[in-house]
């Protein structure tokens, strides 16, 4: 988290938000702390979440159109995490950090089930969760924001990561870049193809019960982008555990996956089988998103992390922490696949549309 936010907050800025919501001081707990203060906490016998962030990150406008367009797909019957009010009736509750920063409170109710690796996968639960997607995008098409609302655009400044926060000395993944931005603004952005996306929906964003039900939520980084784009997204992270869920490489569980994915997925919507061929080039934009974003949260330039065991060496790093060693895995030999052009995954996509 940025260091300019957490010097503001106190403990006097969580009390005025848990009185707001009508939080007992003991029904409470913290669970993280990546972007935004995370609790968890019970209240009338229900269990939700509290997310407290800071304007200096994302101002009140948007954080009103992220929980408009939440309780929009929870009104359709979009299986997320629906914003709840407070004790006064906001969605979003100000709170003034005496700094000239608000700090945005905000409650959600909280997802039922589990992680969906502790609930375990299945060729039917890959459906599912392309059919949540699915439902997404279609109610997308039509969605229009209140005046004032809407979320930014995939091009916006706040989401450039890549200059944001890559060394000068990237100077290969850059043009990469660079070179990706390009393209990207040739492709159409009619209704077909293009909306308000969620631009996360991996793993760690839902939980999935015992009957296969995903429940979508943290939609902090909604966007409008291509919606190829958010299949993609949510492609680059699953395929990242391709070994853990026992099969040889990335691209034999691609085809499982995408196969019962996007089957799932045209029970919903209908997205063109030619944006398919589009999918390496998203997958490159987030890989090099995650490349970026690990230079901010790591001190690594001048550091060798061409290896897990350079990357290790990173200020800060935490070999207890599973987070940390994901990161380690995604920064092997990063930098040289990037400067190669190497795709993230070696898959014809194309071909999943004859399926």
């Amino acid at each position: 988290m940025d260091s300019k936010i957490t010097a503001r907050y106190h403990e006097g800025i969580l009390q005025e938000a848990m009185q707001r919501h009508g939080i007992a001081k003991d029904a409470i707990r913290p669970i993280d702390t990546f972007e935004s203060f995370i609790y968890e906490f019970e209240r009338e016998g229900g269990g939700y979440i509290l997310r407290i962030g800071h304007s200096l990150r994302k101002g009140e406008p948007l954080v009103q159109g992220e929980v408009h367009w939440i309780n929009h797909l929870a009104n359709a019957g979009v299986s997320v995490a629906r914003a709840v009010p407070s004790l006064g009736g906001k969605l979003v509750e100000v709170i003034d950090d005496g700094q000239g920063g608000q700090f945005l409170a905000t409650a959600f109710v909280r997802a039922r089930g589990q992680q969906p690796w502790e609930a375990g996968w299945s060729t039917a639960r890959y459906e599912n969760y392309g059919q949540l997607l699915g439902r997404m995008h279609a109610l997308a098409v039509d969605y229009e924001p209140v005046e004032g609302w809407k979320r930014p655009e995939w091009e916006d400044e706040s989401l450039n990561f890549i200059e944001s926060y890559l060394p000068a000395a990237e100077v290969s993944a850059r043009e990469k870049y660079r070179s990706l931005l390009a393209h990207f603004s040739s492709l159409p952005r009619d209704k077909s193809c293009y909306g308000l996306i969620h631009q996360d929906a991996h793993q760690n964003n839902f939980f999935m019960d015992d009957d296969g039900t995903l429940t979508l939520f943290d939609f902090d980084d909604c966007a409008y982008s291509w919606f190829i784009n958010d299949i993609a997204i949510v492609l680059f992270y699953i395929s990242m555990d391709a070994e853990e869920y026992g099969y040889a490489d990335s691209a034999s569980f691609t085809r499982e996956f995408m196969l019962h994915f996007l089957r799932g997925y045209r029970r919903a919507f209908h997205l063109d089988p030619r944006w398919l061929k589009e999918i390496p080039a998203f997958l490159k934009l987030r890989e090099l998103e995650l490349y970026a974003v690990v230079h901010r949260d790591f001190e690594i330039e001048g550091i060798d992390h061409s290896t897990l065991e350079g990357f290790m060496q990173s200020p800060g790093f935490d070999t207890q922490n599973s987070g940390h060693m994901w990161i380690a895995n995604f920064m092997r030999e990063r930098k040289a696949r990037i400067e190669n052009d190497l795709p993230f995954i070696e898959f014809d996509f194309e071909s999943l549309a004859e399926e």
